[in-house]
């Protein structure tokens, strides 16, 4: 049993940990099982700073023997379920995660957690079942809302998908700006004098897919501005017509109606048939083409087939450790005949290019890209990309380029359920991990095609 000094140093730790100093909560946890080693609540919370400064296994082993010493507390299990999946070890999370329900059945963060679990298990009926089981218990869970449109439009049912999906403005993660919107949201009618902002409302990627509907919003509204970061105005240029582009929040003029690009499908009333598709609807300028052409031509030999690489994304993506790998994975590329491989990959993981090796041409063309008009250009003059979902993925879709996308065995829901194609990009070919980061069976798959080729 806890004496008043272990709670009230407890206590301390908590504030600490709120606060978010780590270190000084890691101190007072530590110093409480240095003299109380099964102390569970201390076991329990000193694993959540672990996780909290990025130490995952470490976290996992402390809970778990928190679970040890006191099996009956659903926190922990909670906490576990996560945990686990993080780590890649799905039947340990569906374990703890059913564990949790079943101490705690009125808790609907535990059913969240289990859902998540079985999402990445590709259990799309489970993990459906357990987001509205969340909701049940908690009508305004966001979270469960968001996860519940995964599962919707990852099976494609969309028109349900969409209505969910517009809880994502509620999740503690959305831009505060966008939050604090208050000008009613567009429902696709058509405007007369009134003014309409659509918004670049997520990552480079998702801002690619839907700026295919920025044309169809103009033809319904000639009063038309447009929100966007920097790095994103080339490609928005190429669709807004007579549009203002707005970089700076504050800047942006007064407006009537707002609509995210991401919500536009939802205003359209987008199905699986009626996806916009006019490919292609970006292109690379002329003579940055040329340019890069040029330099393609004086980097690589003639004759060769030039295959573009991208092998990781953005490394705070919430879903990274999944979508991405090491360029090493790659290497069988480099044994095919008649290749040369052009790196398009930015950002940490471009530092893998000098441990690479092979006998095909390896061209990292990183240092010279500038904004996405040069990835443009560079996709115009390469014959294929290989990616994983990436911005480059949609720019080489959205360009009808020929792109092979490596996919993770629960890949985002824009890509479906079994299927080598997309109805969002005709050009693309889907390679998908049979199990649970089995990155060799894609990569075989891919050397196969590439081989026929």
């Amino acid at each position: 049993m806890a004496t008043a000094s272990t709670d009230a140093r407890l206590a301390q730790a908590a504030a600490h940990e709120q606060a978010g100093r780590f270190a000084e909560a890691a101190a007072l946890y530590d110093a409480i099982l240095a003299a109380e080693p099964d102390h569970a609540d201390a076991l329990h919370l000193r694993g959540v700073i672990a996780y909290r400064n990025g130490e995952l296994a470490r976290a996992i082993a402390l809970i778990e023997r928190a679970t040890a010493v006191n099996d009956t507390v659903a926190l922990f299990h909670r906490n576990l379920c996560e945990l686990c999946r993080l780590a890649g070890r799905t039947d340990d999370a569906i374990r703890h995660g059913r564990r949790a329900v079943a101490l705690a059945p009125d808790d609907a963060h535990a059913y969240y957690n289990l859902g998540l679990a079985h999402y990445d298990r590709l259990e799309i009926d489970q993990a459906s079942a357990c987001q509205r089981a969340a909701l049940a218990r908690e009508p305004g869970f966001a979270g469960a809302h968001f996860e519940l449109a995964e599962t919707l439009l990852l099976r494609g049912d969309l028109a349900a998908g969409w209505d969910e999906y517009e809880w994502r403005w509620q999740l503690p993660s959305a831009p505060p700006e966008l939050r604090a919107l208050r000008q009613p949201l567009w429902s696709g009618e058509p405007l007369a004098d009134r003014r309409l902002l659509l918004i670049a409302d997520q990552g480079f990627g998702d801002t690619i897919q839907f700026a295919r509907y920025i044309p169809l919003a103009a033809a319904r509204c000639a009063n038309l501005i447009v929100a966007c970061s920097p790095q994103m105005t080339p490609v928005i240029a190429q669709l807004a017509g007579a549009a203002a582009i707005h970089e700076v929040w504050d800047r942006i003029p007064p407006y009537d109606l707002q609509c995210p690009l991401s919500s536009l499908p939802r205003a359209f009333g987008t199905t699986l048939d009626t996806i916009p598709a006019p490919i292609p609807y970006l292109h690379a300028d002329p003579a940055k083409s040329a340019h890069w052409r040029q330099r393609l031509d004086a980097l690589l030999p003639r004759g060769y087939r030039r295959i573009g690489l991208v092998w990781a994304g953005r490394p705070a993506h919430e879903n990274d450790r999944n979508r991405s790998l090491a360029l090493d994975r790659l290497a069988p590329l480099a044994g095919l005949p008649g290749i040369a491989l052009v790196a398009l990959q930015l950002g940490p993981a471009q530092a893998q290019i000098g441990g690479f090796y092979g006998a095909a041409p390896l061209v990292n063309l990183a240092p010279e890209i500038a904004d996405f008009t040069d990835t443009l250009a560079i996709l115009d003059n390469l014959d294929l990309v290989v990616a994983v979902d990436t911005a480059v993925a949609h720019l080489a879709g959205a360009m009808a380029k020929p792109v092979f996308v490596l996919l993770p065995y629960a890949p985002d829901w824009r890509w479906l359920l079994d299927r080598t194609d997309s109805p969002w990009y005709p050009t693309a070919r889907l390679f998908r991990q049979p199990a649970l980061r089995d990155w060799d069976a894609v990569i075989n798959n891919l050397i196969s095609v590439l081989a026929m080729a």
